[in-house]
């Protein structure tokens, strides 16, 4: 099982699906199913062409890439040449990128073609995929529940079938949410091992770029694609390139140290976590030894992250006065995004910083000590990736509430080390995922964890 990405690049390498064909059915299936699941923004009317042209590669003989013919999905954060990147908010709907992000760029090069911009929340700030300016996203794998966010038009996608890999960002759990929400495969690179260069950033000391895919190795092909440094940008780790997908095989999860703590089930509706346990046990069943671990301070990061977010999302937007491009923020954005414009201002007032943003600095640097002694004992973490089931779309819920959803993804964000998500069961047909954090650079160990649990299923 999990092969589907692996199955469609060798039935377009031998011939058998043409690259137009591929993505012809990609916009085919968006023209028909899109107007109720809201995942796209916008199409991108040079979908077919680049398409042939990747035909007339093979015909020819010539070498093409390691995603030659895959439709691929934008989020609507990351610029494209051409495209309108608008962040879903009024703000910028009216913004054409004149160039393509790094990540853009080395998808292109590898021959995926890009066959729209993604839908999300408004400037990423959102864990429901509802504050889009333009429409909330709805959740194909649970029809009328929110599929997560902000990268909800990813999750959306790929749940169904309307391209083949998407591209998100991670700022406190924005792939993993939905992946889990959506029943996908998303993962949370190591800050600084992806380019961000293009990105319009939410929090910059945060964000990552990163997949979505209908399986392991379609993630797992997409990271490999991105990864590594580039000369444009400074904050980022000295690694080159990535190779995970000939090493993803083999023993799987057998002898790995998986660590699990407590403090999961404290947080987490008993119906998730009972999913969750199947999925550790399932994982022990495999040959991997189940070790405890403390994590005292979990949920000081909810609130550590929100500060620090709101602040890095207030000098980020100081940008956005309509002189240049686009409209004032402050008059057309939605709720949450002034709500967190606010919220940063204030904290950012010299006579605040030390009450809040520095202790929210402390907290931060606690929570990553906590976590590397952790992963100082086992290979991985696994646990339960949002601690309650999707809410339906329309649902009022309370700001704490719908922060929530957040809890057990921002850790891995504030201290900087990947995570990945696969399905590990249903609740009333809902999907849960299980998240897996990883040490800094140890996505492989993240993959091949989820990989051993998408071979078994």
């Amino acid at each position: 099982m999990g092969r589907e990405t692996l199955e469609k690049l060798d039935a377009i390498r031998r011939g058998e699906l043409s690259a137009v064909e591929n993505v012809q059915r990609a916009l085919e299936r968006i023209k028909k199913q899109d107007k109720r699941i809201k995942a796209f923004i916008e199409l991108n009317p040079n979908a077919l062409a680049e398409a042939e042209a990747i035909d007339r590669m093979l015909k020819r003989g010539e070498r093409v890439g390691k995603l030659a013919g895959l439709a691929i999905g934008v989020k609507s954060n990351l610029n494209v040449t051409g495209l309108r990147a608008t962040c879903a908010s009024r703000t910028l709907e009216d913004y054409v990128s004149t160039y393509d992000a790094e990540v853009v760029k080395r998808v292109r090069a590898e021959g995926g073609i890009v066959v729209g911009m993604n839908n999300m929340d408004e400037f990423a700030c959102g864990s429901s995929g509802e504050t889009s300016a333009f429409s909330p996203t709805d959740n194909p794998a649970a029809p009328g529940h929110i599929p997560g966010g902000s990268s909800s038009g990813g999750g959306a996608s790929i749940a169904a079938g309307l391209c083949d890999l998407c591209l998100g960002t991670d700022t406190g759990g924005s792939i993993r949410n939905p992946a889990s929400h959506c029943g996908v495969v998303g993962v949370k690179p190591t800050y600084g091992l992806v380019p961000r260069q293009g990105l319009i950033d939410l929090g910059m000391s945060l964000d990552q770029i990163g997949p979505i895919a209908p399986d392991v190795q379609g993630a797992a092909l997409l990271l490999e694609t991105i990864a590594g440094k580039t000369p444009n940008e400074c904050v980022m780790l000295d690694v080159e390139r990535v190779s995970y997908m000939s090493r993803l095989e083999g023993d799987g999860a057998k002898g790995m140290r998986i660590g699990i703590s407590p403090k999961f089930a404290e947080l987490t509706d008993p119906a998730v976590m009972g999913i969750i346990d199947g999925a550790v046990e399932k994982l022990r069943e495999l040959g991997a030894e189940v070790v405890e671990v403390e994590l005292p301070n979990l949920e000081r990061g909810l609130p550590a992250y929100y500060l620090i977010v709101s602040v890095e999302f207030f000098s980020a937007t100081r940008k956005f006065d309509g002189r240049k491009y686009g409209k004032r923020i402050e008059e057309v954005c939605g709720e949450e995004v002034l709500r967190r414009i606010l919220r940063g201002r204030y904290i950012s007032r010299k006579e605040y910083r030390g009450k809040y943003y520095q202790r929210a600095l402390q907290v931060r640097t606690l929570i990553r000590q906590e976590l590397m002694r952790a992963l100082e004992r086992v290979d991985v973490i696994v646990g339960p990736t949002v601690p309650k089931l999707p809410h339906k779309i329309g649902e009022k819920i309370s700001v704490s509430a719908m922060y929530a959803y957040d809890y057990l993804t921002v850790p891995a964000n504030l201290a900087g080390i990947c995570g990945g998500v696969i399905k590990a069961g249903d609740v009333s047909g809902i999907p849960v995922g299980l998240q897996i954090q990883g040490k800094v650079l140890g996505e492989l160990d993240v993959l091949k964890v989820m990989r051993a649990l998408e071979a078994a299923a």
